[in-house]
């Protein structure tokens, strides 16, 4: 009995939300700042277990020779036992000033790898449209080329029977093999465009790759003015850039605590035991190891004195980077704001110049369909028609890139909101 064939693959669409989320899983760049948030934590961890007395053992095996009364030749063995440990009591609060800032370092990376996050995102968006446009272009110069094929063909037959110049046949025919060059043309950005989406993702290249395409339309219908002063206000609380900003900012002030720690004297406390054994000729002559057992503990205070003006020069140098943080956290703000700014009024004029192309493309489209109709009825020559055809092209193409551009700005603004981007 012949075995029925299995039913085609249905090819996978990728969704932008599809991309986004491979990418945030495999690209490089991504991983890199997820480890380097791993190493903050660690770090952190550790400058908590700082706190902790140090712990150390040692041993030690000693041999000597020396002659004896007898005139021989004895040899002396000694073997130690110890163990140590310190502790820091105080050192002008350095170690809960270096935990203070483990504690921001780790929260400034997770910062720090959100906006690597945000930023391949906005990446993926604008290499996703881009993909879309070119599919666009690519079912356009078809059409182009279908219609004009149409056209040679009536052309052929009027010239066949005399009803027009060689000149005007040729003129269509130039136009087909033109239009046919920009048909190669766009299936060729396409697919480079579509390779730079999946290098971009880290997704293997392969043939097979497709994206969905969404409802444009109905994000163009609610794009509307923004209030850039509501949008920054948003932003301020959301955007990790500022975040980072800010905990900059607090870093710097704990620098300037560790800074001071150097005026401070230093305590810390220490213990010990041990023990050994000895013996000559391998014959141990003193007791057990508990016989032999010694002691110590120990405070040290370390007061500095005359440091050669370094502390003070380090004081200085961290007030200094206080101020140097805080210039740095109020350019991190208004960078925003004017990205913000520049963000609505793109969508502005985005939104004029789609309306205007969306007007300009109906008038051509409706000019070319009259001179269509004339040519046809052999009203028209050849030259009038693609004259009011490549009206129509220009416009088609206007609106095509007026279209994603509006998309892309509404989309902007929609990042600056923290709404996830979605199509």
């Amino acid at each position: 009995m012949l075995m029925s064939m299995p039913a085609m693959a249905q090819v996978k669409e990728w969704t932008l939300t599809d991309c986004i989320d491979y990418a945030l899983r495999e690209n490089i760049t991504v991983r890199k700042a997820d480890l380097s948030t791993t190493i903050g934590q660690i770090s952190l961890q550790q400058a908590k277990n700082n706190r902790l007395p140090g712990v150390s053992g040692s041993i030690g095996q000693n041999y000597s020779r020396r002659h004896s009364e007898s005139d021989s030749i004895d040899f002396n063995t000694s073997t130690s036992f110890g163990l140590n440990s310190g502790v820091t009591l105080f050192s002008g609060f350095e170690l809960k000033n270096n935990i203070k800032k483990a504690e921001i370092n780790y929260e400034a990376l997770k910062y720090s790898s959100q906006e690597t996050k945000e930023n391949i995102s906005l990446s993926l968006l604008n290499a996703y449209l881009q993909v879309l446009y070119a599919e666009e272009k690519v079912s356009s110069s078809e059409e182009q080329v279908k219609s004009t094929a149409e056209e040679l063909v009536l052309a052929e037959a009027r010239y066949s029977l005399g009803g027009i110049a060689n000149s005007d046949y040729l003129t269509v025919k130039a136009q087909l093999a033109s239009q046919k060059q920009a048909l190669a043309v766009a299936k060729s950005t396409l697919e480079i465009n579509r390779v730079t989406l999946m290098q971009l993702m880290e997704l293997p290249i392969t043939d097979t790759f497709r994206i969905a395409r969404p409802n444009l339309e109905q994000i163009i219908a609610v794009a509307k003015e923004q209030s850039a002063a509501d949008i920054y206000a948003t932003a301020l609380e959301i955007k990790p850039q500022v975040k980072g900003a800010a905990l900059s900012t607090e870093e710097s002030l704990v620098n300037l605590n560790l800074a001071k720690a150097g005026y401070y004297p230093t305590i810390s406390m220490s213990a010990g035991i041990s023990t050994g054994l000895s013996g000559i000729n391998k014959i141990m002559v003193t007791g057990p190891l508990s016989d032999n057992l010694s002691g110590t503990v120990g405070i040290t205070a370390s007061i500095p004195i005359f440091s050669r003006w370094s502390n003070k020069s380090s004081v200085s140098t961290a007030r200094a980077n206080i101020t140097m943080a805080q210039l740095d956290e109020q350019n991190v703000k208004n960078t925003l704001r004017k990205e913000i700014e520049q963000a609505c009024v793109d969508v502005r004029s985005a939104v004029i110049e789609y309306e205007a192309a969306l007007e300009s493309y109906e008038s051509a489209k409706e000019s070319y369909n009259v001179a269509s109709g004339k040519f046809t009825n052999n009203m028209l020559n050849s030259v009038d028609l693609l004259t009011a055809k490549t009206a129509l092209i220009q416009a088609e193409s206007n609106l095509l890139q007026t279209k994603y551009q509006l998309v892309f700005d509404e989309k902007i603004i929609d990042f600056y909101k923290g709404i996830p981007l979605s199509l």
